[in-house]
């Protein structure tokens, strides 16, 4: 049977309630040479995307809202994290990958994380 245990309040307890559901996602998806996984980290205001071979623990592709193309964009958030999703899937077939498997780190599969990754199928990735 398992506890709950509070641990603390706030943004805290969200960070943590975050890490639990990764852990839970990551016991179920794991990268491979073939089909490598395409993490997505989300914060406030921005999104890093990394394509990264578990075998190896090596990342083989990323991409974030820091980098200098993405930064001066216009647009909201999601308008960035849909260049994300395109620059990470462009890095990536540069990189010889054509298939991956999609972890998205414990957030929502809506809003940003969603506009990322179907930026990414459309450019060319297949989940």
């Amino acid at each position: 049977m398992a506890y709950g245990v509070k641990i603390a309040k706030g943004d805290a307890r969200k960070r943590a309630a975050i890490k639990r559901r990764h852990v839970r996602i990551r016991k179920k998806i794991s990268g491979t040479p073939e089909r490598p996984r395409l993490v997505v980290t989300r914060s406030n205001r921005h999104m890093v995307a990394q394509v990264v071979d578990d075998s190896i623990g090596h990342t083989l592709a990323s991409a974030s809202s820091l980098d200098v193309s993405i930064r001066g964009a216009e647009g909201d958030k999601s308008d960035k994290a849909k260049q994300v999703g395109a620059l990470v899937a462009e890095r990536a077939k540069a990189a010889g990958v054509e298939a991956v498997v999609f972890d998205r780190g414990g957030s929502r599969y809506a809003g940003r994380v969603a506009a990322l990754a179907d930026a990414a199928r459309e450019a060319g990735l297949k989940f």
